[in-house]
Formats: C-alpha cells, structure tokens, sequence
C-alpha cells in the first residue's frame, strides 16, 4: 500500500501528529490483536489527526474516542481496526457502505484499502467537513446526506456494510442491500450493552458472529 497522502500539504503531521506517532499507535494496535497487516497499513497510512479537531490533535494516535462536535465521536483506533478487519477477513470486499460518515476516517481507512467507498451521514454539517477532508486526501469516497438506517439503494448490492453507531436492531433495507457472499458489521444492542456482530449471507441465509463489547452514540431516525 502506498502512503498516497505524502505530499499532501500538512497531512504528514509532527511530534505528537508525525508518522512515528502513527506508527507507535499501529504497535500498539497489533499488541492488541489486529493482525492484519492490511488494516495495520491503513491506520499507519491514513492521518487520523486530520480527522478531528486542531484542539485535539495532539491526542489523535491515543487509543480512545475523541468529540468531533455535534454530541458526535471518532471512535477509538481499536474499534476502526477491529470492525474493518472483521469486514475484509474473508475476502477483500468490492464495494462498501459506510452508515455514519461522522469524522470521515473509517471511511478513509477502507478507502486506503482500495475499497470503493459509500457513505452516508444524516448531520450535514458533519459530512460538510467530511468531504472537505476526503477532497484534501484525494480519496474518491461517494457520499450522501441522508438517514442511513435505510442504507443507499441506488447503489445496492454491497460486499460489505459497516454501521458506525449503535441500535437495538437494523432495518430491513440493510440486509437487502448486502450482496451474496457480503459482511455486515455493526454494534447491536441496548444503550447499556453493546455487541459488535458480523452477518455473513450465504446461500441467501445470514450467519451471525459476536465480536465482543462496545460502545457506539446511537444510531438515529432522520436528517439535519
């Protein structure tokens, strides 16, 4: 994978941004248990510190959930690591779409990837700022402003489907739109009691994993 940012004006970033940061955030992600060296590349490639805040920047490589405004969250590196390589584990998918652009940056980790990216977020402010970072990393990450619990239909079916905020269940549309053979990763759950789980369709039947606990902000009705 080729760092493609590089020469980009202020993306490589210093001291607490720079590409050692990066790289001792990667360490400790693969100390965690990402072992995939295409997601390790990605996060060592994409500069997460673009995606928040200039306040918060100093922060970016540490493992945590950061405010990017809106009562919205960048979720923790961990959390990006684990959902895309549940989502490219079995294969590396096609085409993607994104529920909650939030910040931008899952979306630019699977674009890294050389997924073709879809993208949907219901504040526009949020996905205003998005494609001005997208725009900035040369990333060609097709978006829309919209409630994304109904998905993109247009562009439907998709290998994979990545949900970056929490609900009790999906709706239905989802599903239909993932493709035979696709992954759909999402935290499923109570505000309280969160599960990441992955659905597989095979054979026009959906197998579900449980990946473990986590903390998403809800997953909500309509647009602003």
């Amino acid at each position: 994978m080729t760092p493609r940012f590089q020469n980009r004006a202020g993306v490589m970033g210093l001291g607490m941004t720079s590409q050692r940061a990066r790289d001792r955030m990667v360490e400790r992600l693969r100390e965690a248990g990402i072992a995939d060296e295409r997601v390790l590349t990605a996060m060592r490639t994409v500069p997460r510190h673009l995606f928040i805040d200039e306040a918060l920047a100093s922060r970016a490589y540490e493992d945590t959930a950061l405010p990017i405004g809106q009562g919205q969250t960048i979720s923790q590196p961990y959390v990006v690591a684990r959902m895309t390589a549940a989502l490219i584990e079995d294969g590396m998918p096609a085409r993607v779409l994104e529920v909650g652009t939030g910040s931008g940056y899952q979306a630019a980790v699977l674009a890294t990837l050389g997924i073709e990216t879809w993208t949907v977020e219901r504040i526009e402010e949020l996905l205003r700022v998005a494609r001005r970072r997208f725009r900035h990393l040369g990333l060609n990450v097709r978006t829309k402003h919209d409630d994304g619990r109904a998905g993109w239909g247009e562009y439907a079916p998709f290998d994979g489907i990545i949900v970056t905020a929490g609900a009790a269940a999906l709706e239905p549309p989802l599903f239909d739109q993932l493709a035979e053979g696709g992954r759909l990763v999402a935290p499923l759950g109570s505000a309280s009691s969160q599960r990441l789980l992955r659905f597989r369709r095979s054979d026009g039947e959906l197998r579900q994993d449980d990946l473990g606990g986590v903390v998403f902000v809800p997953l909500l009705p309509g647009i602003l």
